[in-house]
């Protein structure tokens, strides 16, 4: 059977360990590939196009829209940010798996204008340890109160996901991210 490569979208609640299960799933496999997102937001000092972000003005992001290159897209102190189908459909291309680490609702967008994404839900097993992760950062008890109930929201929301991982153990979870994305990009 010939290989499909796919695109596979991590997502989680804040404090679920996910950047470092990421950065260890693209240390563990060749055959993976993130996509630089998109923005409208203005160049800041040493920034480079392509490098952390591609950069568009507000004609330009307007066009992405309109034209349904934006897989998702999300507007955050005052500035847009996204996905691009063309920049993930190039790595596809390319023979790469795309892993893309991002929040619930922009999964969400994803598994919409994608269908065929495999969405998978990171978090920990017991609600208990995002608690005490918020209890060691957090500024007072209702901060912590707060990210767990957007933590809960998220669980909630990520109802459309294909999987879920524990990410209890981050070597454990990268694990069976991989076995994941061995099975599902055949």
């Amino acid at each position: 059977m010939t290989r499909q490569p796919k695109l596979f979208v991590l997502c989680g609640p804040s404090g679920a360990g996910l950047s470092e299960i990421v950065a260890k799933l693209f240390a563990s496999r060749d055959d993976v590939s993130s996509v630089v997102p998109v923005t409208a937001r203005k160049m800041k000092a040493g920034e480079k196009d392509g490098v952390g972000f591609y950069f568009f003005d507000l004609d330009g992001w307007n066009a992405l829209r309109e034209s349904g290159d934006l897989l998702e897209a999300v507007e955050f102190a005052g500035n847009d940010y996204g996905t691009s189908r063309k920049l993930v459909m190039e790595q596809l291309s390319m023979g790469k798996n795309v892993v893309l680490n991002l929040g619930v609702a922009r999964a969400a967008q994803i598994k919409a204008n994608m269908p065929e994404a495999f969405c998978v839900f990171v978090a920990p097993s017991d609600s208990g340890v995002l608690r005490a992760r918020y209890e060691k950062t957090a500024r007072s008890r209702f901060e912590v109160s707060a990210r767990m109930e957007m933590a809960e929201k998220e669980r909630q929301l990520a109802a459309f996901c294909d999987a879920a991982v524990s990410s209890d153990d981050e070597d454990e979870a990268v694990k069976e991210l991989n076995a994941l994305i061995d099975h599902k990009a055949g």
